[in-house]
């Protein structure tokens, strides 16, 4: 971790206009052969008495620069359990923290999950100092609301104290800083479980150094401290919303040119005497999305023919070729504005039906930070998705044929899955098997 004495370094670059001394920022995670510093006169002489004097006032405060090392290898981690929280999300935040851990040198050589429970969680913390860990964190089930929450209380309860609990750094504001038995334990904000950089990065990093983190030095650190937007914070609206948050559109995609089925237009096949894509149109239109939108491309005729008489919107690809990419940008740009979230639904998976969408709208909650939802079927998950309007603009920059799965992955913490039976959010028609066993699946039904 780069440490500079910027109060010198300050003073020093006051002396004279000519004389310039510049650093990376304080507390920068630094590598061998990187330049932290640089020294320059400007434009190409100094007096002697200037040098000097800047010299005189490094001597001063010495060392003005210099690299702390880091010093803490062992790290334990607790993760407080509640009903809901997936272990699936637990084991991806290890993967992290470890990934975080890894640049430091340090490792985590223990860790445990026990209930949201203060008693539980003190034992488990004096477990991981007894078996040696230099720090120790808790990834808590539920954010810490005040320093009676239950992890502050288990600190103490080991005998521990808090020395802060907050930060003006968004995201990290509920980071909270205590020691016991002469080890740091940090209570994880929320944010933690995501890679994305955050107040926890900034205290951690320093930690793992050995480096002191002061109440001054958190309370400092709100200039510089709006990190990014929170994609989970409601946003204020400029007029009162009825029914805030559940007004959400689907999207039908039906633009796709089907070359896996060879000369068939997949799309137009009959199932059960309806062709495909009307089928995932129906249930749309039973569900409680609306309106409903269809993207078409590829016999663009054709498709339309297909679902005369259904109260839907058209809205033709005329760069269906260039993959899905280009037909999640169309539909989701023919979202009405006063949408809160469209559903993206696909024109080849006829066994999703409205109790599935209805099921996946109902999970959609901004106030709770549930701003996309997916489906999951033994962990796997699927289609469709609903996604908040937040998200409308990253969807229209996707390109390819590759969907919006990169995204998912990006925002895991606006991410909710909903556990669902079966394989009909799984199910998607690509080739003449696929569609003879599927058409025999319903048409058995």
């Amino acid at each position: 971790m780069l440490v500079v004495d910027k109060e010198t370094i300050d003073r020093l670059n006051r002396i004279d206009e000519a004389v310039t001394l510049a650093t990376l920022p304080a507390f920068k995670p630094v590598v061998e052969g990187e330049m932290i510093a640089t020294v320059k006169i400007i434009p190409f002489a100094v007096a002697g008495a200037a040098r000097d004097k800047a010299v005189a006032e490094a001597a001063k405060a010495q060392p003005v620069i210099r690299v702390a090392p880091y010093k803490v290898r062992k790290v334990g981690i607790v993760s407080t359990l509640l009903p809901g929280l997936s272990p699936k999300v637990i084991d991806k935040t290890l993967k992290i923290t470890a990934t975080r851990l890894a640049p430091a040198g340090a490792t985590i050589i223990a860790e445990k999950r026990v209930p949201h429970e203060q008693a539980a969680l003190a034992a488990a913390i004096d477990e991981l100092l007894k078996a040696g860990a230099e720090l120790v964190i808790v990834f808590g089930a539920s954010a810490i609301a005040d320093r009676r929450d239950v992890i502050p209380m288990a600190i103490e309860t080991v005998g521990g104290e808090i020395e802060h609990f907050g930060m003006p750094v968004d995201p990290g504001n509920l980071m909270l800083i205590g020691r016991a038995r002469g080890q740091a334990v940090l209570g994880a904000p929320g944010c933690a479980r995501s890679p994305k950089e955050n107040g926890f990065d900034w205290v951690l990093m320093r930690l793992l150094a050995g480096l002191p983190v002061s109440r001054e030095d958190i309370t400092g650190m709100g200039v510089g401290g709006l990190l990014m937007e929170i994609v989970t914070r409601p946003q204020p609206r400029t007029e009162p919303q009825p029914e805030k948050g559940k007004r959400i559109a689907a999207v039908v995609l039906a633009a796709g040119r089907s070359t896996r089925m060879g000369a068939i237009n997949k799309l137009i096949a009959e199932i059960g005497g309806k062709p495909l894509v009307c089928i995932a149109t129906e249930q749309a239109l039973a569900s409680h999305a609306a309106p409903v939108i269809v993207v078409t491309g590829h016999e663009r005729e054709r498709v339309e023919a297909a679902l005369t008489g259904l109260p839907v919107t058209f809205v033709h690809n005329p760069d269906y070729a260039e993959g899905l990419g280009s037909s999640v940008k169309t539909g989701i740009a023919a979202v009405p504005k006063e949408a809160d979230a469209a559903i993206v639904c696909l024109g080849d998976m006829p066994q999703v039906d409205a109790t599935l969408i209805d099921k996946l709208l109902a999970a959609f909650d901004p106030e709770r930070g549930a701003l996309v939802v997916v489906p999951s079927i033994d962990g796997r998950r699927g289609n469709p998705v609903v996604w908040a309007r937040r998200f409308f603009h990253d969807l229209t920059q996707i390109t390819g044929d590759v969907g919006a799965r990169h995204l998912i992955s990006g925002y895991a913490e606006a991410v909710v899955e909903v556990p669902v039976k079966g394989e009909a959010a799984l199910t998607d028609v690509d080739t003449p098997e696929s569609f003879s066993a599927v058409k025999a699946e319903i048409e058995r039904a």
